[in-house]
């Protein structure tokens, strides 16, 4: 499987994903580590993928959606964005909003 094939498995079976340089409880930048606060702070799930130990990820994900930075915040297989759009949406509540839809749909599906 391709690193862009298994970014879309990822992101279709997987509500709430953050793709990030290393993980929310230790991050590698201040990016990554603002967003991942964010998700965080909205009490949902959401799962991580840390880019820098997995380089067929690191290099497939800005062709995924055309997006070239990390961190990358995917909500219902769709890109919401990175940093500065997570904080906006955080700050707004919309987040946190998107976050619970997502996740209990998926516990619907299940």
């Amino acid at each position: 499987m391709t690193g862009l094939e298994r970014i879309a498995k990822q992101v279709a079976e997987t509500p709430v994903v953050i793709y990030m340089k290393g993980s929310p409880q230790l991050p590698s930048c201040g990016f990554s580590s603002r967003a991942s606060q964010a998700l965080a702070a909205c009490e949902q799930e959401f799962s991580y993928v840390n880019i820098i130990e997995d380089m067929e990820i690191y290099e497939a994900l800005p062709k995924f959606a055309d997006w070239p930075t990390f961190p990358q915040i995917y909500i219902n297989g769709e890109l919401i964005g990175g940093c500065d759009i997570t904080l906006e949406m955080f700050e707004s509540g919309e987040l946190k909003t998107m976050m619970e839809a997502a996740n209990a749909k998926s516990q619907v599906e299940a």
